[in-house]
């Protein structure tokens, strides 16, 4: 019996870096198994804010990839100012008194002249080309992945035109996200971004979130079927002789502005203060990108000479400092519209044989996971004194050299287990 094919529409695709791209590198890398044959669209010349040329080692072989050429703003808003332009882009928007006028002007202009966003410009050249190559190679059934939601868009339009079924990936929320607030819109660009969510979520044959927060907030909006298929871990080489010497807390990934939680940053300069052996001992790692907000409140504290500030690296070596450290670090916004996300690292930190230290809102999709697999703590934004006591308790267990975890229930987090559940999905369409 021959695969089923499937066209899948992606903006991020190696040697795109960060979580996004992970998410369909893997689904691709597992749906042949399940009698699928994935075939990848994403743009041929794109300006990924972060870049991890790794991840093209993961790239299946014989797997098909078509590139078609994309016009992006982003040469334009270069020319205004490259740091702001590559900062925006990546998601670090300084907080709105700190912008100086070009970031204003660069995020009105995203925000109002580029709805669903700044990858609009692909919409119609990439229906134009793929209207002609579903016809010619008869595929049935097209995925579109966002964001950026104009993959939707794309999406959208094939499913106007052409008899294909049509299954819409969201990572991560649409008109709800924490950045949209940002992005300075008018009341009609506003109305715009929700218009062209209904009509992708009342359009597909299926959605896929990543989160239940999000299928609860999409269930008010449509009553097309939502399935949650979270993000996942993968089996890995990479090893590490020995954890650091240090007690070592890293936060893997981006620190935006308001992903600042100051009362951690005050526990740990009163540790650091009253036990002389924990501020001896104690590094604070950040791997990623991180906003200059952070930064500067991370110093105001008392930590600088604690800090180490490591800048984005390769995933297999953000993996090494998973396993090595001696506590990993996961922060989300302290909202209501961020209890939707889990941070695709969750799914790694969960199998790097490391407690978790989370900070976020209550009630959070990530809160559930980590209680669920006891793989760490997590804590509110109000939740100091227990914070502190916390860890206390892990640096006493680092004293000690008994500082572990035990780990249950992460089989159904693997990728493949996910790229199966992906699979039955498809196959019912």
């Amino acid at each position: 019996m021959n695969p089923q094919k499937v066209l899948i529409i992606a903006y991020y695709w190696p040697p795109a870096g960060g979580p996004g791209v992970q998410r369909w590198l893997k689904f691709v890398k597992y749906l042949p198994e399940f009698g699928i044959e994935p075939i990848v669209y994403c743009p041929e010349n794109p300006n990924y804010p972060i870049v991890d040329e790794s991840l093209v080692n993961e790239i299946p072989n014989g797997i098909t990839i078509i590139k078609q050429p994309i016009k992006e703003p982003y040469q334009l808003a270069n020319f205004l100012s490259k740091k702001s332009s590559k900062k925006i882009s990546s998601g670090v928007i300084p907080k709105a008194k700190k912008q100086s006028l070009t970031e204003k002007l660069m995020l009105y202009v995203r925000g109002n002249f580029f709805i669903p966003d700044a990858r609009k410009n692909w919409i119609k050249p990439s229906v134009e080309f793929l209207s002609e190559y579903i016809k010619t190679h008869k595929i049935e059934t097209v995925i579109t992945t966002g964001p950026p939601h104009s993959m939707h868009i794309i999406g959208l339009e094939l499913k106007k035109n052409l008899n294909i079924k049509w299954l819409t990936d969201f990572r991560d929320p649409w008109t709800t996200i924490g950045y949209h607030k940002a992005l300075k819109l008018t009341k009609s660009s506003q109305q715009k971004h929700i218009e062209l969510e209904t009509k992708v979520l009342n359009s597909a044959d299926a959605i896929v979130v990543t989160s239940n927060h999000t299928k609860n907030e999409f269930e008010t909006k449509t009553t097309k079927p939502i399935s949650v298929i979270t993000n996942g871990y993968d089996n890995h080489s990479v090893r590490v002789e020995e954890k650091h010497k240090e007690f070592t807390l890293s936060h893997i990934g981006s620190l935006l502005s308001e992903r600042n939680p100051k009362i951690l940053w005050e526990v740990l300069s009163e540790l650091i203060s009253e036990n002389e052996a924990f501020s001896k001992a104690f590094q604070l790692n950040l791997i990623g990108v991180v906003s200059d907000d952070v930064v500067e409140s991370i110093h105001n504290t008392g930590l600088k000479k604690h800090v180490n500030v490591i800048g984005y690296v390769s995933h297999d070596e953000a993996i090494k400092y998973q396993m090595a450290s001696r506590l990993l670090l996961l922060i989300e916004i302290d909202s209501e519209d961020t209890k939707a996300i889990i941070p695709g690292k969750l799914f790694e930190y969960l199998i790097s044989e490391t407690p978790i230290l989370a900070i976020g809102p209550d009630d959070s999709d990530v809160q559930e996971i980590i209680t669920k697999t006891n793989t760490g703590v997590y804590f509110n934004y109000n939740q100091k004194e227990k914070l502190k006591a916390q860890l206390i308790e892990y640096f006493e267990a680092y004293q000690k050299s008994s500082l572990n975890i035990n780990a249950i229930g992460l089989q159904p987090y693997s990728r493949k287990a996910l790229t199966k559940c992906m699979s039955e999905l498809i196959k019912a369409m």
